[in-house]
């Protein structure tokens, strides 16, 4: 798929481009953005069950951020849907320090994730690419 994918709302307008590239184009041993992004999904898909399997509620806090936003760093993955930002709980309460998502950000280092804790941003999980973190 090539060019540019748009949608709008009332309430927004969004873009996503994708690779411009032919896949058989692209250097073999390097994951294209789009394929990240896939891989990141599913890791998170996996990061939320092993959350709920061990008495945890997360609600997202930041996800993905669009180019208009005037905050956070213009390089950040988030830009790139590769971070997310979680929002813990616990039996009810709000869990903020990066202490209390230690068992979650090890579980996501172990299936190839980059954990904010390693940075003091607990809350962060992310993807690697291209260096960034």
């Amino acid at each position: 798929m090539f060019g540019c994918v748009q949608w709008s709302d009332s309430l927004s307008q969004c873009s996503f481009a994708t690779s411009t590239l032919p896949q058989s184009s692209q250097p073999k041993n390097i994951m294209a953005l789009r394929e990240k992004q896939s891989k990141f999904v599913l890791m998170t898909s996996k990061l939320i069950a092993f959350a709920d399997s061990n008495g945890y509620e997360l609600t997202f806090g930041d996800a993905y951020r669009d180019d208009r936003c005037d905050y956070g760093h213009s390089t950040s993955l988030h830009r790139k849907r590769l971070a997310v930002d979680f929002n813990l709980f616990r039996d009810g309460r709000f869990l903020q320090s990066t202490e209390d998502h230690k068992p979650l950000g090890v579980f996501w280092e172990s299936i190839g994730g980059s954990w904010g804790g390693r940075f003091n941003d607990g809350n962060h999980y992310s993807l690697e690419h291209r260096g960034m973190k």
